[in-house]
């Protein structure tokens, strides 16, 4: 039996909701074997993020050996990076090993609005990372940051913006629509030639902590066994809306999705 691998490159999450603890979850839900690298460790819980811990170049860099040089990843996600240095050394390590099916989440702030890329590593993102990305999925907030736009407000306007943001180099963008004030939960998948809107209920809910990492991560478990982008982007909405709709009413502040859900879904 073949067995998927999947990689996540991402910050940990210690609350469980996010980053690479939120990552592994979903690589098991869908049964691809998730590993991960660790760039930054963060002090988080549904209150916030407390604290913010990048790791070592060395620390980083030892681990993308460790993991590329031996287990190689049938898809590899970033999330949470940081800082240029983390990108420049990912990116270059990447090409290093000739990194296939890359989904690039450009995180960029905490659910509770802290920052977690630092302002000046937003030209290392564009310049190094995006090209080389099988897709990218950024939400509105983050498309306009990378952008330099001050909204997006409508789908006519996400499509602008995505032909824009394709034209940084990724073969694929998918531009989340959640900010949107719309009834409907609208993404925008976009291939320079068509432009696919993804449709979903709104779910009415605080508890939507993780959700853009689980997306992402959802999308990478698929591309990992072989899937098309369209058809990874697709099973990976459903099961961001399955957790979504089970989410976790746990802590005081913003609780994080189910990523059982899903699952649960198929079998019942």
């Amino acid at each position: 039996m073949t067995i998927f691998k999947a990689l996540t490159i991402a910050g940990s999450d210690s609350g469980g909701g996010a980053g690479i603890q939120a990552d592994l979850k979903t690589f098991q839900e869908l049964d691809v074997y998730g590993m991960s690298v660790i760039t930054v460790l963060t002090a988080q819980n549904t209150l916030g993020v407390q604290g913010v811990f990048p790791q070592t170049s060395e620390a980083i860099e030892a681990q993308i050996d460790s993991v590329l040089s031996d287990l190689r990843p049938d898809a590899i996600k970033t999330g949470m990076l940081f800082s240029a240095e983390i990108i420049e050394l990912v990116a270059r390590k990447l090409r290093q090993y000739q990194a296939c099916n890359l989904v690039v989440d450009p995180v960029m702030y905490a659910k509770g609005g802290t920052a977690l890329l630092q302002q000046e590593a937003m030209d290392a993102l564009k310049q190094t990372l995006l090209p080389m990305a099988a897709i990218i999925t950024p939400n509105i907030p983050e498309a306009c940051a990378i952008l330099g736009i001050p909204d997006i407000q409508s789908t006519q306007e996400m499509q602008a913006a995505a032909e824009k943001l394709l034209k940084l180099g990724p073969q694929y963008v998918l531009l989340k629509g959640g900010h949107l004030s719309d009834g409907q939960a609208i993404d925008l998948l976009y291939d320079g030639t068509e432009a696919i809107p993804l449709i979903s209920e709104r779910i009415q809910t605080k508890h939507t902590h993780g959700t853009g990492c689980t997306l992402a991560s959802a999308i990478t478990a698929e591309l990992a066994k072989g899937r098309s982008v369209l058809n990874a982007v697709q099973t990976a909405k459903k099961f961001i809306t399955a957790a979504i709709r089970h989410s976790l009413d746990i802590g005081s502040g913003i609780g994080p999705t189910k990523h059982s859900a899903y699952r649960y879904s198929l079998n019942h």
